[in-house]
């Protein structure tokens, strides 16, 4: 089993370059901790491109069981599939996220916010 702890720094202003921060766990081991500089893109599809790179990371162990922990409620709702935006850039990146889940059968996403003891580990694995 492989756990991945997630997040991404969106910046603001054209040019600056996107951060994309995860953490994996095998069997509770840790694994790899690495930091992906993406070129900007608007801030609404930042989220949907950081699980795009952590996707391609684990294309080798796309058969293993996968949980993926987010901070973050509108991602997570975009997921699932509950989100009811009409923002067409955001549709066309959910669109290209679940494609490349689908190849993943068994991915599950967990949503840490709410949860205050797996969001202060959360916090803890992501820091530099």
């Amino acid at each position: 089993m492989i756990q991945a702890y997630l997040t991404a720094f969106p910046m603001l202003y054209e040019g600056e370059d996107v951060e994309v921060r995860y953490c994996l766990f095998h069997e509770g081991v840790p694994e790899e901790k690495k930091s992906v500089y993406l070129e900007y893109m608007k801030p609404t599809v930042v989220g949907l491109n950081a699980v795009m790179t952590l996707l391609a990371a684990l294309e080798p162990q796309r058969e293993e069981e996968i949980t993926v922990m987010i901070n973050d409620d509108s991602l997570f709702e975009l997921i699932k599939g509950a989100s009811t935006t009409k923002n067409g850039d955001v549709l066309k990146a959910v669109s290209k996220t679940k494609k490349q889940l689908a190849k993943f059968p068994n991915v599950s996403f967990v949503n840490v916010t709410r949860n205050k003891a797996a969001l202060a580990k959360w916090k803890e694995i992501l820091e530099d």
